[in-house]
Formats: structure tokens, sequence, C-alpha cells
């Protein structure tokens, strides 16, 4: 059975240009890592929770913003290590260097028996999509894409 997540991508018009809301992971392993290594806001599903609650559950954990307005489909895709994204999108705005992350402990390094606390998400930005394109994990490229479809109608 694959690991499955669900996240929500915020959009925002500036000057006729589209731009995307990306989260850097946090923590030790990806403190070094930029491009395919920012993702939309997303978590796994808790035990009997649906992906749009676990969406909008992770979305907040992971922003410190409540997701308001309507909420547009935009598929689900595979990543490369099997694990299935959900995704929504949704219009909204917000300052990233405000946003505040929930945090994970993890020992580091490992087998030191130290043990460590991460922000799950360090840093925020918003993109245009072509940025975007170079920077999101390359599975999530299709909910750009998808995003697009649903804003040209």
């Amino acid at each position: 059975m694959p690991r499955v997540s669900a996240g929500l991508l915020m959009f925002r018009s500036r000057a006729d240009t589209l731009e995307v809301l990306l989260v850097h992971p946090g923590g030790p392993y990806w403190m070094k890592k930029d491009l395919g290594a920012w993702t939309i806001p997303k978590g796994e599903l808790a035990e009997g929770e649906d992906e749009l609650a676990t969406a909008r559950r992770e979305f907040e954990e992971e922003t410190g913003l409540r997701p308001e307005g309507t909420l547009h489909p935009l598929g689900s895709v595979k990543q490369k290590g099997g694990k299935v994204v959900h995704g929504w999108a949704f219009e909204g705005d917000c300052d990233p260097a405000t946003l505040r992350s929930n945090t994970y402990r993890v020992q580091w390094p490992p087998g030191s028996g130290e043990w460590r606390t991460y922000p799950e998400v360090d840093r925020a930005e918003w993109f245009t999509l072509e940025e975007a394109r170079r920077r999101i994990n390359p599975a999530q490229a299709a909910f750009l894409d998808a995003l697009e479809r649903l804003e040209r109608g």
C-alpha cells in the first residue's frame, strides 16, 4: 500500500502573472537542497482522515495560515519514492516571512543518539510558474500544469 499525502497550492495574480506559494522542507537532509526540493504544503493522511481534511490540516500546520475560499481539485501525482499526493488549489495571499511551521524531532546525526528539533518547513516563497517548475519536486509539477489549465478556463 503506497503512502498517501494531500496538500494545498495557494496562488495569486501579480501584474497579470500567476504566482504560487511553495515551501521548502526543514531539517538537515534538505538544508543544502534547492532545485527539485520545494513542495506544496502537504502531509500524510491520519487514520480515518480524508484527503481534503488532510490537505487543509497540513497547510495550516506548515504555514500557520487557515486556508479560505474555494478549493479546486488538481488531481493526484505519484512521486519517485512511490508516495501518492492529492492536490487542491485556492486563491490567497500572504507574506511568506510571517509563516510559522510546526516542528519534528529526528536523531541527528543518524545513530548519534542526539535528538534535535527542526521546523517541518524552513521557508516559503512566491514563485512564477516558470520558476516554480524549476524548484518543485518534479512529480508535483503536474499540479502547476493543472492550475495553469484551470486559470485559462
